[in-house]
């Protein structure tokens, strides 16, 4: 119950997050546009980004709580202290250096990160200037991460999972506020990624003053615990991050098409982010700490258990979102974005996308669970192998999709780079799944096959119903804002009970899920 209680914790305030996360992008989009100036902010944001997710929630995170942990679970607090401070020392020291060096070079990692942006004057240098602003934002979330990293190995969940509300509410007050005061409007949004950085890393440091745990960084690159957070952590830059890296190369790809392809992909994985932040980062999060401690007490049964929990979890949640977002994939567009300078064909080529990207759903959050079942025993070889596989199926995938629908002048091209994604993430999750069951590390719970048909049954019925009650794209087009959120408004309601009163009507209680990891 606990694990469900911190799940529960995180997920509400990812929710919040995500909430104001979507607010952010309906100021975006009625302000810029889905034009030249939003596609060069977008990389400006997503190269930092993406390395954030390598050092913040994908490999160090990954490496550097199981090592915590162990510390906390078998020795002294002077030495965890001394571990916080020396990691925060060595990742702030080589990071400053990467962000100072990335800030001269901007030029050119614009050319490899988007070089169908070569030859256009204006969007390439609006994209470099920009990124030299967005850029140092990496140092101060991944130290932002370590920190959280902290609190989550010692249950302070909340915290961390609030944290992100403040890029969010900062990026609306750059939009609203700053935007109309500068020469270059978009400019507002990098400057606010900067700062949002800062007031990240100082909201949280006070809460782990008062674990007793905040000193200042040293270098500690030759301390037994940094050296084993970097052993692990290297090869999980690979692992733990394939998601970033084949949407990376989407975006990569998305720079030669049309210009709105990048928004439109954009637009689409936060939709898709959604129930995977929510939920599936949440539940990571969660067991990744307790996995850790598991394994630290030598208990596989226990370890095995709580795997299984939360795969149950992930049927549950994860399938009836993919199948809602790939049902409501208008309407839900068109209710949050058809505003200002975001027209009709934004929605239209936004769905497309969001669609292949809704089928991949499970498969994403699917990574995200299993994943903590390699990292919390300290192997991140065997992710890494698993990740190359699926980066290979993802860029063949790419060109397969991809081309034939440039080469044949098909409309949406675009939405190829979403479905390869999605068949990657289906790979990845495959494959992890499969060396969990062949090492024994985990063992499946009885009634797995009686539990996955009631589950899948709910999401027919559901799917029936939303595809009856939700009405022609053309509808969403036509009608007002207020008149598209009471209509989603009433269609995911209608949704939810429907998904929910069928699992009930099949036995299925979720009180008995709660209750899995202590019996």
């Amino acid at each position: 119950m606990g694990l469900l209680k911190s799940t529960a914790i995180v997920s509400s305030m990812t929710m919040l997050s995500r909430v104001l996360g979507l607010a952010r992008d309906m100021v975006f989009t009625r302000i810029f546009g889905a034009g030249a100036g939003t596609d060069a902010f977008l990389i400006a944001f997503k190269i930092p980004n993406f390395l954030r997710r390598l050092f913040a929630e994908g490999a160090f995170s990954q490496a550097f709580v199981p090592v915590l942990t162990e510390y906390k679970t078998k020795r002294s607090h002077d030495e965890v202290a001394d571990l916080a401070s020396r990691t925060a020392g060595t990742l702030g020291g080589i990071l400053f250096l990467v962000s100072t060096i990335s800030v001269i070079a901007a030029p050119l990692l614009v050319m490899v990160f988007a070089p169908g942006f070569i030859g256009n004057e204006t969007k390439f240098d609006l994209t470099t200037q920009m990124l030299r602003i967005t850029f140092p934002y990496l140092l101060f979330i991944s130290l932002t991460a370590l920190m959280a990293g902290i609190l989550n190995s010692y249950g302070k969940f909340a915290i961390p999972a609030f944290t992100p509300v403040f890029l969010n509410i900062i990026l609306i007050l750059a939009a609203i506020y700053l935007a109309p005061h500068l020469s270059d409007p978009i400019t507002a949004l990098a400057w606010g990624v900067f700062f949002a950085g800062i007031v990240q890393l100082g909201f949280q440091l006070p809460y782990v003053a008062k674990l007793g745990l905040l000193r200042l960084p040293r270098w500690g690159f030759r301390h037994e615990g940094v050296r084993r957070i970097m052993k692990l952590m290297i090869p999980g830059i690979i692992g733990s991050s394939m998601m970033q890296i084949n949407l990376l190369l989407d975006t990569l790809i998305a720079s030669f098409l049309v210009t709105g392809s990048v928004t439109w992909l954009y637009l689409s994985d936060r939709m898709m982010e959604l129930p995977l932040g929510v939920f599936g980062i949440a539940l990571a999060t969660v067991i990744l700490p307790g996995l850790s401690e598991q394994h630290a007490k030598a208990d596989p049964k226990a370890f095995s258990h709580m795997i299984d929990w939360a795969l149950r979890w992930v049927l549950v949640i994860g399938t009836p979102a993919a199948v809602a977002l790939a049902v409501l994939a208008a309407p839900i567009l068109s209710t949050l974005f058809l505003h200002g300078k975001f027209q009709a064909h934004d929605v239209l080529m936004a769905q497309m996308s969001l669609i292949a990207y809704s089928f991949g759903i499970l498969g994403f959050i699917l990574v995200k669970v299993l994943a903590p079942g390699y990292f919390a025993r300290q192997d991140t070889k065997t992710p890494v192998r698993i990740a190359m596989i699926a980066m290979a199926v993802n860029m063949v995938c790419n060109i397969a999709f991809v081309v034939p629908m440039v080469m044949l002048d098909m409309e949406g091209p675009h939405t190829g780079l979403a479905l390869a994604t999605t068949v990657s993430a289906f790979v990845n999750a495959g494959l992890l799944l499969r060396g969990l069951r062949k090492s024994g590390v985990y063992s499946p719970d009885a009634g797995w096959l009686k539990f996955g048909a009631k589950v899948i049954l709910a999401n027919v019925v559901m799917l029936v119903v939303l595809w009856f009650i939700s009405g022609e794209t053309s509808l969403w087009l036509a009608i007002g804002t207020w008149e598209r959120i009471a209509r989603l408004s009433g269609v995911v309601v209608a949704g939810a009970g429907v998904y929910f009163g069928t699992m009930w009507l099949f036995g299925v209680r979720l009180t008995d899920l709660m209750h899995r990891p202590s019996t």
